[in-house]
């Protein structure tokens, strides 16, 4: 429901298969108290309906430049005016073009043209059509005029192919609604947030080491949308090839001893989430000097040695136990039923399981499942800031 003196969206649908968001769109942004106007074009109702549209919204749609009853009522000027956003999704290729162009031969770019009000647009076409040296100069002409872009992602594609041009989810574009806004919610405003990423490197001499493909994106990724949450973030990171976050303390480790110990530094953290992929077993005994490789030697014998179990370890403190431990379990089979076991043995609060078989390491995306003893909630792919974000607002939930 529109709360008194909330602020307003005015939202272009543009006409393509992606208009279908637009919907689910519209209820996050009702959902949070928004009010919302829609234009739509004539393409966009090809792919859904102004009923459709206009009962989740509680308004009218607008689709007609030269309307009397339209004009009358609310011209397109103070349309476009009225809002405090404007936000075109999905952005197509033919609408960047005329924005970028200054075109205004329908409502939809009359309005965009004349608005005084900031436009976020979430682009989605045809991946060839995203990278085509037309698009990419009207995506730079428009972020020259100061407009804000929102996606698109990578995925698979309606007409089949694969590639960035899916527009991204409804919930991504109404976190960036909500952040230009400045009313993005702050449900985790002065909690302390513990966030582990990034594998381990165990040595095995002063040059070789034991590690894994843990890119650390989807800690970043939670790290960066803990701050935007208001939390005050400190993430200890193995080595990655990515730069902190704005806003949060980084401390850098190697190993997993080294992770432990910065973890176990961390004064009285309110939420703790290991999402790092920590080696579980060492060199017992690491080479002082490189091991050489002769002609006619056999390859070295490695004794190992178990890491320290990170997350069994600060979960199961006696004192000073944060007040929500999660970790994660990155699996390659029976992800569900390794997850629960994981769950019960290391004594934590949730897990967040995933199937790494599938190209998960290093990827934007993500298909996560939540798993606690009340039960395991099946979350649909997203792209990864989307996953941490949902992480969080799902864990400042069980804070409160």
């Amino acid at each position: 429901m529109e709360k008194p003196g909330a602020k307003s969206v005015l939202l272009v649908v543009g006409g393509g298969i992606a208009a279908y968001k637009a919907l689910e769109l519209i209820r996050l942004l009702k959902a949070r108290g928004l009010g919302t106007r829609v234009i739509m074009t004539k393409a966009a109702e090809q792919f859904v309906t102004p009923l459709s549209v206009a009962a989740l919204s509680g308004e009218k749609v607008f689709s007609e430049l030269f309307s009397l009853t339209d004009e009358t009522e609310m011209g397109h000027i103070e349309l476009s005016r009225s809002a405090d956003l404007v936000v075109v999704a999905p952005a197509t290729a033919d609408l960047m073009a005329k924005m970028a162009q200054g075109l205004a031969g329908d409502l939809a770019s009359t309005a965009i043209l004349a608005t005084d009000k900031p436009v976020l647009i979430a682009p989605a076409m045809n991946v060839r059509m995203w990278h085509h040296p037309a698009t990419q100069r009207n995506l730079a002409t428009l972020r020259g005029d100061g407009i804000h872009v929102v996606g698109p992602n990578a995925g698979d594609m309606a007409c089949g192919e694969f590639g960035l041009g899916r527009m991204a989810e409804p919930a991504e574009i109404a976190a960036a609604i909500l952040d230009l806004l400045g009313g993005g919610a702050k449900p985790l405003a002065g909690r302390r947030v513990l966030i582990t990423a990034g594998p381990t490197r165990e040595p095995i001499d002063p040059v070789r080491f034991i590690s894994n493909h843990s890119s650390g994106k989807q800690g970043y990724a939670l790290a960066n949308e803990a701050v935007k949450l208001g939390a005050q973030v400190t993430l200890v990171s193995g080595p990655v090839a990515m730069p902190a976050p704005l806003g949060v303390q980084l401390v850098a480790v190697e190993t997993a001893e080294q992770m432990l110990a910065a973890c176990e530094a961390v004064p009285a953290p309110d939420l703790v989430i290991c999402a790092a992929a920590v080696a579980d077993w060492k060199v017992a005994n690491p080479a002082p000097q490189k091991l050489k490789k002769n002609d006619n030697s056999e390859p070295p014998a490695l004794a190992f040695a178990p890491n320290p179990d990170i997350l069994k370890t600060l979960a199961q403190k006696t004192k000073g136990r944060a007040r929500l431990v999660v970790g994660f379990a990155a699996e390659t089979e029976n992800v569900i039923a390794n997850a629960e076991a994981k769950l019960k043995r290391k004594g934590c609060d949730l897990i967040i399981a995933n199937d790494v078989s599938q190209g998960v390491f290093g990827a934007g995306r993500n298909t996560v499942h939540l798993v606690s003893a009340s039960g395991v909630e099946n979350w649909p792919q997203a792209s990864k800031d989307e996953v941490a974000r949902r992480i969080l607002e799902h864990c400042a939930g069980l804070l409160k």
